[in-house]
């Protein structure tokens, strides 16, 4: 580990308050509190176009030239008013909102801005429901949950047999690029081109801080997702909450390089708001951390130095691999960053460390890696560390504002939240939003959590893994999936993408491993063998089988003793809800999707079952 400074960087929220509660029950408050916020994130838009007329709001590459268009504030504020009269004109509302189908542009950033001057909800829909789902079964589900009056994308050669199976009679399709056959739809440039009337200032007028801006849908496990409803409150609350955690968003003209999509809760709420709220810059960024395009984000980053950046750990690991020896990408990356925050899954040591190396190799310096704890349904910021000196699973103290609290669950605790960035509920969804809020109105999140240091709470909170995820095995002793999962990717990085644990009501532990591209590093196949091939390969199988050796020296017991493993050749798929668009897996329903190969690996049935050896 590197001994080098860090570079400067306050944290906003170092103490909290701790009060017990019933037996079994405590609650946790930041001792700062939370400052006032505007009523409307729509003012923030107001203000900057009147301040800062000229600054970029967002900028994209342009397809051809790879050019950036720059959209400054001023600019932003007017088409936003264009397109909320014509939103006005459409009638369109909380009950008829505007679904958006297409992953993030200029357009999209667009038309969420005048929906929110107009005061019609916008619903960012996961891309991979019309692009990678062949039944849309998930789009159907959103479209008969929030029935929306209108439908956008970014062209029709894409996204046509998507718009085509769910557009209902009456629905308005808007189109940036082409059209659809036998069916009539806008283009978006003449939606933009409404004129603007004094209706727009009074339809903003009338909106407020209870005012629905958004349906964010979960991601969806065992059940269809659920419509997280997002108001005026919650999400100003929340930047402000941020703010105050996060003092470096507003010590600098903010810039942000970011590809995490607008549908999910990190993006679309925790960035894009971010941007909003401090009159920043956020460009646009078409990469994302795959193989494939993996090459865009870095060429972005070589051109664009972000002042804060943010990512999950796949992001980071490229980026750490590709700084070893590109020049170019350390100088400008690192050039004014002042923090980095990764979520979404467990960043591993070697990474981190790597990262280290990089930055010290370049500006003598570390830059603060930082995370916490939060969720759509929390705005998504509810927890973040309080000290440079943050560890893997580290995640903090609560934000100001924000009450926790901690709930024994048959001896793990349960993390529980209360505050103005907490969501009313689910759209339409009764039952579902009761059962998810307890009897003195805190949000259950599922998450467990454990104290960083049980002799100063300062220090916060760390996490403990999903509750739901934890399971028993058939000697009724508790496996928690959290820390084992999180243990074996570290000991096997970088070959392990993600794992997912079995053993439920059965002797032993098992686990299934989904491997990254890197394992194919470890044998001398073509580059074009099947990923099933490269995992037969004898080489492939004696790093694992030293893993599973490693492993189990270091257990302690049958609860944390991995007796069985397998390598999985098919990945995680969307479809089924086995992975999030973020790269995050849900554990539960590859269990569910997978109920074979569990039975195969418990039963001695699959091909290859690695054993720990003496």
């Amino acid at each position: 580990m590197s001994n080098a400074p860090f570079r400067p960087l306050t944290f906003g929220v170092t103490r909290v308050t701790l009060k017990d509660g019933p037996v079994g029950t405590h609650y946790l408050n930041a001792e700062q509190a939370l400052q006032p916020f505007p009523d409307r994130l729509a003012d923030r838009l107001r203000q900057w176009a009147e301040a800062a007329p000229d600054r970029t709001w967002m900028a994209r590459r342009q397809p051809g030239s790879g050019e950036w268009r720059h959209i400054s504030y001023a600019e932003a504020w007017a088409t936003a008013r264009r397109i909320a009269q014509g939103l006005i004109d459409r009638g369109l509302s909380a009950e008829r909102p505007v679904a958006i189908l297409s992953e993030n542009s200029l357009e999209h950033a667009l038309l969420a801005l005048g929906c929110l001057v107009a005061g019609v909800p916008y619903v960012p829909t996961s891309p991979a429901y019309s692009l990678v789902s062949t039944d849309y079964d998930k789009l159907k589900h959103v479209v008969r949950t929030v029935t929306p009056g209108l439908l956008f994308a970014t062209d029709a050669a894409r996204y046509g047999k998507a718009l085509q199976a769910v557009a209902g009679d009456g629905v308005e399709v808007v189109l940036v690029e082409g059209a659809l056959d036998g069916r009539a739809s806008t283009a978006f440039a003449d939606l933009a081109a409404t004129p603007a009337t004094a209706a727009v200032d009074t339809a903003m007028a009338r909106t407020g801080a209870d005012t629905i801006v958004k349906f964010l849908f979960t991601s969806g496990s065992t059940k269809l997702p659920k419509a997280v409803i997002n108001t005026n409150r919650m999400w100003c609350a929340n930047q402000q909450q941020m703010t105050q955690s996060m003092p470096v968003l507003q010590e600098d003209p903010l810039v942000l390089v970011d590809w995490l999509p607008w549908n999910h809760t990190f993006g679309g709420n925790h960035n894009f708001g971010m941007v909003l709220y401090h009159g920043g810059t956020m460009y646009i960024d078409d990469g994302k951390p795959t193989p494939a395009l993996i090459g865009e984000t870095l060429r972005n980053l070589r051109e664009v130095a972000p002042t804060v950046y943010f990512n999950v750990p796949t992001g980071f690991e490229a980026i750490a691999n590709a700084m070893k020896t590109d020049d170019t990408l350390r100088r400008t990356f690192l050039s004014r960053v002042k923090m980095f925050f990764y979520a979404g899954a467990a960043l591993a040591q070697p990474v981190w460390d790597s990262l280290y190396e990089s930055e010290e190799r370049e500006i003598g310096q570390r830059i603060v890696m930082t995370s916490g704890l939060g969720m759509t349904e929390s705005g998504p910021f509810g927890l973040f560390v309080t000290s440079p000196n943050v560890k893997a699973g580290d995640l903090g103290v609560p934000t100001p504002g924000m009450e926790v609290k901690l709930v024994d669950m048959q001896g793990k605790t349960e993390v529980r939240y209360r505050g103005p960035n907490i969501t009313p509920g689910y759209w339409r969804a009764p039952a579902e939003t009761a059962e998810a809020f307890d009897e003195e109105g805190f949000f259950c999140s599922g998450d467990a959590v454990k104290w960083i240091d049980e002799t100063d709470t300062h220090q916060g909170l760390k996490f403990d893994g999903r509750i739901a995820e934890d399971f028993k095995l058939a000697t009724g002793t508790f496996v928690s999936v959290g820390p084992l999962r999180g243990k074996i990717i570290a000991a096997g990085a970088p070959y392990i993408q993600d794992v997912v644990l079995t053993g439920l009501n059965l002797k032993e532990v098992g686990a299934m491993v989904f491997p990254t591209p890197k394992v194919r590093e470890l044998c001398d196949l073509p580059d074009d063998t099947s990923l099933h091939d490269v995992l037969d390969h004898p080489a492939v199988l004696a790093r694992f089988q030293t893993l599973v050796n490693e492993l189990a020296r270091s257990a302690t017991g049958s609860a944390n003793r991995i007796a069985r493993l397998c390598l999985l050749a098919d990945p995680p798929t969307i479809d089924r809800g086995e992975i999030t668009d973020k790269g995050s897996i849900n554990q539960r329903a590859v269990l569910s999707h997978r109920a074979d190969t569990v039975a195969k690996l418990h039963a001695d049935e699959l091909h290859y079952i690695l054993k720990p050896q003496a």
